[in-house]
């Protein structure tokens, strides 16, 4: 017997779900906005034609206003805070990280701080308090201290350990649809079909009802990343067992009205 395609060990995951009336909800993060682009506009597009929610994670330091201005009539887009500046601060030989690193824990906290009151102005009403550090990297110093400091959510990459016991929501993103080392190409379709399937199956085993977060980085796409991102959404909104849900409800926050299913 042939071996099934990924697209076909994805859709049979999915249907599994649908069998046991069960529905996965599905998040779409995107990191590193600034300003109005080419490709933020595809972006855009693709979540219009799709009719999906969009959680973008902006960079404070670098957000310009004529990026509220672009979004002001974009609905199902929410906002979330990219660290401060995205830029690296960590020890000499240490993994790149901003929120962290050879800094001390307030001064980390109060830049993040400064970066929230710019967000919150760009964006009134539609910027919720969830840090998305860059790199998908936070130390547990400074993590540990978002919840006192206003925070209301935490967002990185990979399945959630454990629930945090500070108030804190945190909700992650699990298939990045690039690679970063050598530089950001494309992950590859049937890595990540397959890469999507498997996660999937093992929640279903362990009955997890963790949002499975989809991200993007809009910045950094090739035509196959492009190509591949709308052929997986159009995949995720067609089947009845993908339940996709805006930024605010997946973090159990107060938030605007987002489109979704």
């Amino acid at each position: 017997m042939a071996e099934a395609s990924a697209e076909t060990t994805l859709r049979n995951e999915l249907d599994a779900f649908a069998r046991a009336g069960r529905r996965v909800p599905l998040w779409w993060r995107d990191d590193d906005a600034v300003e109005p682009s080419a490709a933020l506009d595809r972006l855009l597009r693709i979540a219009r034609r799709r009719g999906l929610p969009l959680a973008l994670a902006v960079v404070p330091l670098g957000a310009r206003e004529g990026l509220a201005a672009r979004l002001a009539d974009e609905p199902a887009v929410s906002f979330l805070q990219h660290g401060s500046a995205h830029r690296n601060h960590a020890a000499p030989g240490g993994r790149a990280v901003e929120c962290g690193g050879d800094r001390a824990a307030d001064t980390v906290l109060a830049e993040l701080s400064r970066g929230r009151a710019i967000l919150e102005d760009l964006f009134p009403g539609r910027f919720l308090q969830v840090m998305v550090p860059p790199w998908n990297r936070i130390e547990p110093r400074i993590a540990d201290r978002l919840a006192g400091e206003g925070w209301r959510g935490l967002s990185t990459f990979g399945p959630v350990a454990e629930p945090r016991d500070d108030g804190l929501a945190e909700v992650n993103a699990h298939l990045d649809i690039l690679r970063w080392k050598g530089g950001a190409h494309f992950a590859g379709r049937d890595k990540l079909l397959l890469d999507m399937a498997g996660q999937l199956a093992e929640r279903r085993a362990g009955r997890s009802d963790e949002p499975f977060g989809v991200l993007t980085h809009h910045l950094d796409h090739d035509e196959e990343s492009w190509a591949f991102l709308d052929e997986l959404l159009g995949l995720l909104a067609a089947h009845p067992a993908a339940r996709w849900i805006g930024a605010a409800k997946a973090f159990g926050l107060p938030g605007v009205e987002e489109a979704g299913r």
